[in-house]
């Protein structure tokens, strides 16, 4: 006799069965009935059951209290959290039960859990529960890099699997893409390279890396880039992506301003492709000269002019106006202040040059953008700088406005729809701050090779899916994700152990770690085995420490 136990999942909910069954002989062959169902009695009483049938020879041998011995077992309150949730998501169903898989799956949690290095996943797993709930045997830190070079080889199968498990037949018509750019500490990682740094660290060798969500901001595809890459070189692979692996067709695809330009858009054309972007200042101006539109219809509340088979949707917004506008009036005092100062010390050092004081004056006019707005006046042994009037009322002109243009026909979209679906653009910069400075911090990258950075990058991408969950489940509750996480991972079984007989009981939850679980509709178990896995780095921290 014995306890069946099976877990299934409906509707988003996870429901455990427990039978009381007995196995028996016919015709030679074993088989198995069902005695009762225990699935009303308690974790408690399971247990309980279990242990008796265990030592149903002899009930004396489950001893008494003085022969019980308690010890603290895993931190399991966050991984089973994030597991629960993970399911829903169908991404251990989509990644496999296989040992890949599950290592996939642990390097997305730890992840969540704690951003670092592979080496940090590992010792992590000492102490949670991965094994215990993931069901993982013996691993290390090179099992986890052979598993980053698995998931960059079936990274589009994955995707597609994403995919299709979250559409179904209902295919979106418009992605969102846009590109960012994380810097690296070190010099060996393959990809690494110079170039625009939107982090503004210079010195520094960086990745590119393009983000295409479906209009809800949800990931559906990521990939990695050189570090010198340009945004535009980066559309086409997401064109094929979308055409290829996705199967969708009459797409729009939304691109940030400059991203999107006339190859870009011969190639969203052949494939029967739509687009949505900006256009940058100077093509602006460009159009202002040729007559496409003026410069007055950006003071309408949103203007819309066609063009041929093209529209421009023009807009001005007034906050980031003003906020242009005080930017340039900071640095154009700063100029008058330089000026004084310069001239000041040549009246204090009369051995100081002139031409120096100019060159270092003229250096900061460059760099503050203001050659067409100042100018600068040179005397004798005095610097000071005149604001142009007319050069300043031309530099302001566009304060504030953008241009969106598409061509998509005006039955199709109207120039409201076309400016919001623009503008969401930002879900897009929301996931890039997440990954970046948020919570799952991509970087430091700790890898080197193309597999393992790639497969690094979609680790984030996936955990970033789980996180977006638990964002919308505990949005109610004052905690932040990471917070939430933490908490979870406070709470340990309890190892309870009588004679030789041993079982990892799991505590009730209280205060705000029952409160995080009832928000996300999971319910631990009463008991979780106890697996011995060896699970342990082979970089020993100790002989490395430097001594103080």
């Amino acid at each position: 006799m014995f306890v069946d136990t099976s877990t299934s999942l409906q509707g988003g909910k996870t429901y455990v069965r427990y039978l009381l069954r007995e196995s028996y002989r016919e015709d030679g062959k074993v088989k198995h009935r069902t005695v009762a169902n225990l699935s009303h009695c308690s974790q408690e009483e399971i247990a309980a059951i279990k242990l008796a049938l265990q030592h149903k020879g002899d009930l004396r041998a489950l001893g008494t209290l003085e022969d019980l011995c308690l010890e603290q077992g895993s931190r399991v309150g966050a991984v089973f959290c994030l597991h629960a949730v993970a399911r829903r998501l169908a991404i251990p169903q989509i990644l496999g039960q296989h040992r890949q898989g599950q290592l996939a799956l642990w390097q997305i949690f730890a992840r969540l859990i704690d951003q670092g290095s592979r080496l940090s996943a590992v010792r992590l797993a000492q102490s949670h529960g991965a094994c215990e709930i993931l069901g993982l045997e013996a691993f290390n830190e090179d099992h986890l890099y052979e598993n980053l070079a698995w998931l960059a080889k079936n990274q589009g199968a994955i995707e597609k699997r994403l995919f299709q498990k979250r559409f179904g037949n209902a295919l979106p018509q418009l992605f969102l893409y846009d590109v960012t750019s994380t810097y690296l500490e070190g010099v060996k990682n393959i990809l690494a390279a110079f170039g625009y740094n939107r982090d503004g660290k210079k010195g520094k060798q960086q990745l590119v890396i393009g983000l295409m969500t479906a209009p809800d901001g949800t990931p559906v595809a990521v990939r990695v880039f050189e570090g010198n890459t340009a945004d535009t070189k980066t559309v086409s692979a997401q064109v094929k992506i979308l055409a290829e692996e996705f199967k969708v067709k009459n797409v729009v695809l939304v691109g940030d301003r400059g991203m999107i330009k006339k190859k870009q858009m011969a190639l969203l054309d052949d494939a029967d492709f739509h687009y949505i972007t900006a256009i940058t200042k100077p093509q602006i101006r460009s159009l202002l000269d040729k007559g496409v539109f003026q410069l007055d219809l950006f003071d309408e509340e949103l203007c819309e002019v066609e063009h041929g088979s093209v529209r421009y949707v023009l807009r001005r917004n007034p906050i980031r106006q003003q906020e242009v506008h005080d930017s340039r009036e900071q640095r154009i005092q700063k100029l008058f202040q330089l000026a004084s100062q310069q001239t000041q010390y040549l009246a204090e050092h009369p051995k100081a040059k002139v031409e120096t004081a100019n060159k270092k004056l003229s250096a900061r006019l460059k760099r503050y953008g203001l050659a067409d707005v100042l100018e600068l006046e040179v005397g004798e042994r005095t610097l000071s700088v005149a604001v142009n009037e007319a050069g300043k009322k031309a530099a302001s002109a566009l304060d504030g406005s953008y241009v969106i243009t598409t061509d998509l026909p005006a039955e199709t979209a109207s120039k409201e729809v076309i400016h919001d679906r623009y503008k969401d653009l930002a879900k897009v910069e929301r996931a890039f701050r997440t990954w970046k400075t948020g919570h799952l911090e991509a970087r430091p990258v700790f890898v080197q090779t193309e597999e393992s950075t790639r497969g690094h990058v979609f680790v984030v991408m996936l955990a970033y899916l789980i996180e977006r969950e638990l964002d919308a489940l505990w949005r109610d509750l004052e905690t932040t994700v990471p917070e939430a996480i933490d908490q979870l991972g406070s709470l340990c079984g309890t190892i309870i152990q009588v004679n030789q007989t041993k079982c990892q009981k799991v505590p009730q939850p209280t205060g705000l770690t029952k409160e995080l679980l009832k928000a996300a509709d999971v319910r631990l178990p009463g008991v979780l085995p106890i697996r011995k896995a060896n699970v342990a780095t082979r970089c020993k921290l100790v002989p490395r420490r430097k001594p103080r």
